[in-house]
């Protein structure tokens, strides 16, 4: 669609002169004669990307006063419509009055048609960049910090400890069981920080193909390689003066770990296939399940990288060793998936609360979520009994019991992540999976690490 131009000028030959060359190079026209029948026009509703405005007038055609008054009721009504000032050519201090109370640009009567043309390109351009930040900074805004429920000793230590480094620039290093919710308490660190209205990247590390690596991280110019059709701006670029969250970090392959490390130590980086050094202003939150130490000592993890990521090291407890947590996260859980689904709201019977505390959680709070979430769908009464959680509580944590093959699937997947520390890779080898085959899996069945 056209970007619509208001000329406020009160010659009807240089008004005429203007319509003919913005409506040749595509432009929509609306004219005034005065900037009192203009305010009458926007008042009307009219959609105006951006005014050419004539600073003097007949009443008065040296002092720019109706100009100026103009620019200083748009002022007021708070309209965001760019305005080009048009003066005559000896009319400089003129000009720059105009641009003090608000006018974007300037251009001398007579004018030079390319550099008019040039002029409105320009403020357009920027206007659409302005509206883009404007609905970015919206999200980022409106982008709520994830609500963590808890009343155990273990999580409220855990909050008090987190609050306190919060604010600070200091690198992360969050640990833990697959599911207790590393991932939501990265973007709560980010949210609660000095950086919260900067953006928060996350990139999870393991699901990045090894030959991908740098342009993913770094990014890549146009013909860097051969599928490089258009320029793209990595992760550390995107994050600049937020916060970079690097999920599943152990998974990193050990020759990419030394392009990361040295990121981290000098914050210089440079796109694939460009030569120039940009720089990064990152706060670094990492997560992983695995065993870091044990992969120092067999080489998979560079030392080195390790103590640049984990300034401070927090250690996210299992829900099984936080059992007061079980109920009042259930009904988190219930009010959450019943506004989801649009279902009544539903109550937990004793003896389902009596199952929940006594069963492992294996898959932790992301599995209660799945288990309220299929109690929610599945259920035939307005009250949650223990055959609706159906969570086999009978059976070993090592045996699955008669279920579908996709439940199955799932268990299985969840029990190998458990038995290698979240260590992907090693997951699948235990599964008879490839790689790519894995991380198809935990696609589709939303698993993360």
């Amino acid at each position: 669609m056209s970007a619509t131009i208001l000329i406020i000028e009160d010659s009807p030959e240089i008004r005429l002169s203007a319509r003919f060359i913005l409506e040749d190079n595509g432009y929509q026209v609306l004219e005034c004669d005065s900037p009192f029948t203009a305010h009458t026009l926007i008042e009307d509703s009219q959609a105006i990307d951006l005014i050419l405005l004539d600073m003097n007038f007949t009443r008065d055609t040296t002092s720019g006063n109706e100009g100026m008054a103009f620019l200083q009721h748009l002022h007021k009504q708070q309209l965001d419509i760019p305005v080009i000032a048009m003066t005559a050519w000896s009319s400089v201090d003129l000009a720059v009055r105009a641009m003090q109370l608000g006018a974007c640009d300037f251009i001398e009567k007579p004018w030079q048609n390319q550099r008019l043309l040039k002029l409105l390109d320009q403020q357009l351009t920027l206007k659409k960049l302005n509206k883009q930040n404007q609905k970015l900074q919206q999200q980022l805004n409106d982008h709520t910090s994830p609500t963590f429920v808890y009343q155990s000793h273990a999580m409220q230590q855990l909050i008090s400890q987190l609050a306190k480094v919060a604010k600070t620039d200091a690198n992360i290093l969050l640990t833990g069981e697959n599911g207790t919710g590393k991932s939501q308490l990265a973007q709560w660190l980010h949210q609660q920080s000095t950086r919260h209205t900067q953006p928060f990247i996350a990139v999870n590390m393991g699901a990045i193909v090894e030959s991908l690596f740098e342009s993913e991280m770094f990014g890549h110019k146009k013909g860097a390689f051969t599928d490089a059709k258009n320029e793209r701006i990595g992760r550390f670029e995107l994050a600049d003066n937020g916060s970079l969250f690097l999920d599943e970090i152990a998974n990193i392959p050990l020759p990419q770990q030394a392009k990361l490390l040295r990121v981290l130590e000098s914050q210089e980086f440079e796109m694939v296939g460009a030569s120039q050094t940009k720089k990064t202003n990152v706060r670094l939150i990492s997560a992983t399940n695995g065993d870091i130490a044990t992969l120092i000592k067999q080489g998979q993890f560079r030392e080195d990288l390790y103590y640049r990521v984990n300034t401070l090291e927090f250690v996210i407890p299992p829900l099984r060793e936080r059992m007061e947590d079980i109920v009042p996260l259930c009904e988190h859980f219930i009010n959450l998936h019943a506004k989801k689904y649009s279902s009544a709201m539903l109550t937990l019977s004793e003896c389902a609360k009596q199952a929940l505390n006594h069963y492992p959680w294996p898959g932790n709070v992301r599995e209660l979520s799945h288990v309220i979430e299929r109690a929610i769908l599945l259920a035939a009464t307005d009250t949650l009994t223990a055959n609706d959680l159906n969570l086999q509580s009978n059976q070993s944590s090592n045996t699955l019991p008669l279920m579908t093959l996709e439940h199955a699937e799932r268990q299985l997947i969840n029990l190998a992540l458990k038995q290698t520390q979240g260590h992907i890779p090693n997951a699948a080898k235990l599964l008879g999976l490839g790689k790519s085959s894995m991380y198809r899996r935990l696609e589709k069945y939303g698993i993360t690490v």
